[in-house]
This record gives structure tokens, C-alpha cells and sequence, in this order.
């Protein structure tokens, strides 16, 4: 830290001199008092500062000592005096044991002398069977999907088609709210109840809510499993939703919202601009202001009733480590009972039909940059086009201007070595996708000072319409294939991401795809699928987002389209 002579002068003039200590304690006081400098603190000085000196003594007496000494305990339990004599200290000493010996310990893990029977035995790698993924289907419509890992930690939750494409224009932002309130008061536990009961069990709980899906699932210790079955039937099936929890829930998403990083603010533009906020894909999935004054608790508890416990059909409870009879057992016993509605109206799923526009958003951001994003139309999850659009993401590649790491981190991807590395102004440039159950968007996006947002988005233009006409090369079309592979392969290698595969999977398609199946179908997209993928996507509108302080010098979403033809 450096500070110039005229503002140490500055604050000398209006501080009065003390004394000064050389210790840790007293040097922090000193230096928030700011009354004199040494040479040690300020060793750049170009004038000589003040320096006081003073001696230990004289330091003491200034300023006394703020140490609190505690008195005695005059009871002397320890007989730290050596008062008492030894038939009392004998008689005492099994007082204290006999007083021990009541005491009963409850453990979430029992110390027992026979191995529990949901605990694997313990035998030679070799002898062990080949993980595999298993799938059963309850009698009332709930799947559920596991795959062994023998290991001591387990990762179970519930998979379930609840999402922000499903609310009504007056549920705006329910799913978004029902994020903050996941594992909150419920029948039998109150919320900080079960946040004891999750360090109980050596626990941490993860939720995640989307446009298509969410996702609650709890990482824990695997002799407590059943417990953890048991939490999530409360914390799904019976949660209160109560007003003081909404009214927090709904502050915690204002303060959000105040310091909202504008790389999502600029996903949710880009949705709207892709396919219409009168669409459910384009419709927010983020609270606004506007719609957070019209969430209630009786809404929640609707939306939810609605969406969760009268729809068994777009449930799926996924583990990973652990057995699959065990968990199917436990899965029939807590969740066994809910039963698909008949009279209660679900809202249906209503295809959205991708338009390409264009959404500009002006924000006031912490760096003053302009965000970006290029997008064009791609199949979803179920077309032929799914695995050459992500092979020609990591293709492209891209991120910060700034990133430390070898090829293994992007730094050989297209976007590194034609944009990031050749322009300055460039900040970020980073291939993205955006895959949904009937269509998809991919493109570019990428920040970069206002003044070059136009410059900006011509680069990413230009290298959008040069994938459709010139074939990607041979060296760039192998790493991508092969960094794609090294990047599912080792994102499994976790078991929360293990555990998400299984129940996404299950639930988008009923079947999960084997991973030597994946490797197939990635090594298998050739040139001629790239560039094919790039000219149907330029056959339709462009989709343009911009968010930042200054969004005038992004150009119009026709000038795009424009560029294309």
C-alpha cells in the first residue's frame, strides 16, 4: 500500500499523535488511527515522514491493557486448589461415571458389531460387476433410475418436469422463487430443522430449476440414504410455502436481481428474442420486478400441487452409488402413493416455433461493457443434429481474454486463435447452445467496450457464415471430437453429474444412452455434418441479444440477417 505525502499530511493534520506499539494488535489500531508512519510502513516515501518513538513503558502507561482476565470459578470443580480429600474425589469420580453411563447418544450411524446390509461387502475390484444403469418403472408412473459406483457416498434426488415454461402470464417467476424456497419448512421439520438434519447426515443438498426441468437431489453419506428418501418426500411432497418464507424468498431474489451478472440477463434476451415472449421458450425464466409482487403463497402452493403432486408421470428419482433394489424400495415407499390427476387440469406443453429477432437490453454494469449474442436456429434434444452441434461448440470454443492453462483448457479452439488472440478490444468470445425438447439455438456470443459492439458482431458473423461455406479442417474437426469425448468422460467421473445424466436422460428420452455409445456417435460427425448444420442454420432469421450500458452500436437484427445472404 502506498499513500502520497500530501494525504498523509493531510490526515496527520487533523489526528492527534499517539503512541505507537509493536505488536499485531496494537500496529492494526495504529493504522486505523492513521496518526504517524514509519519507514517500514511507507518505505517509497520521497519525503522523510514523522516518526514518533516511545518505549515499552511509557506505552503502557498511555494506554492500559484491554485484556479481560476471567475470575476464578469459586466452586473449584476440578479441585484445581487440591482441597478435597480422596474419598471424596473417589466418590465424585463415580458419581460422574454412573451419571455417564445413562446418558443415551443418538447417532445418524450406529456403531455396530455385523456390517449393515446396505453397505457393499468388501471384495477385490476384479470380482466386482461392471456399474450399469437400471430402470424401473413404479405402478403409478414414477421411473426410477440408478447406477453403482461402490463407493461410501451416495447422490439421490428427484429429477421432475416442473419448469418456467409451464406458468401462466400471472405465475411469471414461480419456478425461479420455488429455487430459493427448495428444502424450507415442511409438515414435520421446520427449515432450520432440516438444515440440522442435513449436517446430521453428513449431507449437502443441490437444487436447480429450468425452462424444461428441475432438479433436487441430496449428496450424502451412504448408510443414510433412507433418511435422506425420507427428507425429500417432506421437503417435495409436503411443504408449507408459508409467508414469512415467500416474503424472504422474494427479498433474497430482489437482491439478486440488483447485482444480476449480465451474462444471464443476456441468455434470458437471447430466449426472448429467439422465440417471443408469447412463446414458452421465450418467456422469462428469471423473476422480474414487475412479476415478484404478484407471487403468493396460496400461487406457490397452486403451481406446485399442479405440477409436482398430481403429475407421478414427469417424476423420476435417479441415484448414483447405490443399490437399485434399495433405492427402488425406498422410492415405492415415500413416493409410491401419489396418483396421477384426472379432474385437475396440468398444463400441456405447446411446441414453440423458433422466429429470430433481436433483444437489447440498456443495464448499468460493474465493467461498462457491451455483452453480445449471435444465435441461429439448431434441432433439440431429440434431432440428428444434437451431437454436431455440440462437436462444432467445442470446435469453436473460445472464453476470457484472460485464462491460464493449455490445450486442454480451449486455448487451440478457433475463437482463442482468430478473435480473442487477434483483437484487443475482444474481452470474451465463447460458442454456446441452447438445446429444448423441439428446437434449439446456437451461435456466438462474446463482450467487448461499446464502441467495438458493432465490430464485434461482424467478426461473429463472418465466422458463422465461413462454417457453412468452408469445410472445418481435419486437425481442428479431431481435437473438437476428442475434446468433446475427454470432457463427457470426465464431467461423469462426478457423482452429482452422474446423478443428473441418469434422471435428465431418463426423463427427455425414458432410456439412458451408454457412454461407449456417445463416444460412437461423436466420433462419427464428419465435415460434411458441420457445414451442412451451418447452411440450415443460415436458411432462417438470425437471433440478436445485447445487454450493457451502451447497446446504440449494436446493429439491427436485419443488418444481420442481411450479412447472411
Amino acid at each position: 500500500m502506498r499513500v502520497t505525502n500530501r494525504a498523509a499530511r493531510a490526515i496527520l493534520s487533523r489526528s492527534k499523535p499517539q503512541a505507537r506499539f509493536f505488536g499485531k494488535s496494537s500496529f492494526l489500531s495504529k493504522r486505523a488511527s492513521l496518526s504517524t508512519y514509519s519507514s517500514y510502513e511507507y518505505p517509497w516515501a520521497s519525503e522523510p515522514p514523522e516518526i514518533t518513538k516511545t518505549t515499552a513503558i511509557e506505552a503502557s502507561k498511555q494506554q492500559p491493557s484491554q485484556k479481560v482476565y476471567q475470575a476464578p470459578d469459586p466452586r473449584d470443580p476440578f479441585d484445581d486448589s487440591n482441597a478435597m480429600a480422596a474419598t471424596e474425589r473417589e466418590a465424585l469420580r463415580t458419581k460422574q461415571q454412573e451419571s455417564l453411563s445413562q446418558l443415551s447418544l443418538k447417532t445418524a450411524l450406529p456403531i455396530t458389531k455385523s456390517v449393515p446390509s446396505h453397505i457393499p461387502n468388501n471384495v477385490p475390484a476384479d470380482q466386482l460387476e461392471t456399474p450399469k444403469v437400471q430402470v424401473t418403472q413404479l405402478a403409478n408412473g414414477v421411473r426410477v433410475v440408478s447406477q453403482e459406483t461402490y463407493g461410501q457416498v451416495s447422490c439421490i434426488g428427484v429429477v421432475c418436469g416442473v419448469s418456467s415454461r409451464l406458468e401462466t402470464a400471472q405465475e411469471s417467476g414461480v419456478t425461479n422463487l420455488l429455487e430459493v424456497l427448495a428444502f424450507g419448512s415442511t409438515e414435520q421439520y421446520s427449515a432450520l430443522e432440516i438444515q440440522h438434519l442435513l449436517q446430521d447426515l453428513g449431507a449437502t443438498r443441490f437444487v436447480n430449476t429450468g425452462r424444461e426441468q428441475s432438479l433436487y437431489c441430496i449428496d450424502l453419506l451412504r448408510p443414510n440414504v433412507d433418511k435422506a428418501m425420507e427428507l425429500l418426500q417432506q421437503v417435495l411432497l409436503k411443504p408449507q410455502f408459508t409467508q414469512e418464507e415467500v416474503d424472504h424468498a422474494k427479498q433474497a431474489l430482489e437482491y439478486q436481481a440488483m447485482d444480476m451478472p449480465p451474462q444471464l440477463i443476456l441468455g434470458e434476451a437471447l430466449q426472448a428474442a429467439a422465440y417471443g415472449i408469447d412463446q414458452q421458450l421465450g418467456q422469462p425464466h428469471l423473476v422480474t420486478p414487475q412479476s415478484l409482487h404478484n407471487l403468493t403463497p396460496d400461487l406457490v402452493n397452486s403451481y406446485w400441487e399442479r405440477h409436482m403432486l398430481s403429475n407421478p408421470n414427469s417424476l423420476v428419482i435417479a441415484g448414483a452409488g447405490v443399490r437399485h433394489e434399495y433405492l427402488v424400495e425406498m422410492a415405492d415407499k415415500h413416493f409410491g402413493h401419489l396418483k396421477q390427476a384426472k379432474n385437475t387440469v396440468i398444463a400441456a406443453t405447446t411446441p414453440s416455433i423458433y422466429r429470430g429477432g433481436e433483444d437489447r437490453r440498456t443495464l448499468p454494469t460493474t465493467e461498462g461493457l457491451t455483452n453480445v449474442a449471435v444465435g441461429l436456429h439448431v434441432g433439440g434434444w431429440h434431432t440428428d443434429s444434437l451431437v454436431p452441434a455440440c462437436v462444432l461448440q467445442t470446435l469453436l470454443g473460445g472464453g476470457n481474454s484472460f485464462s491460464a492453462g493449455g490445450p486442454g483448457k480451449g486455448m487451440y479452439s478457433r475463437l482463442y486463435r482468430q478473435v480473442l488472440n487477434r483483437y484487443s478490444w475482444a474481452e470474451s468470445a465463447e460458442a454456446f447452445t441452447s438445446f429444448h425438447d423441439e428446437s434449439g439455438v446456437w451461435g456466438i456470443s462474446g463482450s467487448t467496450v461499446p464502441h467495438k459492439a458493432r465490430e464485434m458482431v461482424q467478426v461473429f458473423a463472418e465466422h458463422l457464415a465461413r462454417l457453412a461455406v468452408e469445410p472445418v479442417s481435419d486437425e481442428e474437426l479431431s481435437r473438437a471430437r476428442n475434446m468433446l469425448k475427454c470432457n463427457v468422460l470426465t464431467q461423469l467421473e462426478s457423482r452429482l453429474v452422474l446423478f443428473e445424466d441418469l434422471g435428465r436422460q431418463i426423463l427427455t428420452y425414458n432410456k439412458r444412452e451408454d457412454i461407449h455409445t456417445t463416444c460412437e456417435r461423436i466420433d462419427a460427425v464428419t465435415q460434411a455434418d458441420v457445414q451442412e448444420l451451418a447452411n440450415m442454420a443460415l436458411k432462417q432469421p438470425p437471433t440478436v441479444a445485447a445487454v450493457g450500458d451502451d447497446v446504440t452500436q449494436v446493429p439491427f437484427q436485419e443488418e444481420v440477417a442481411q450479412w447472411f445472404r
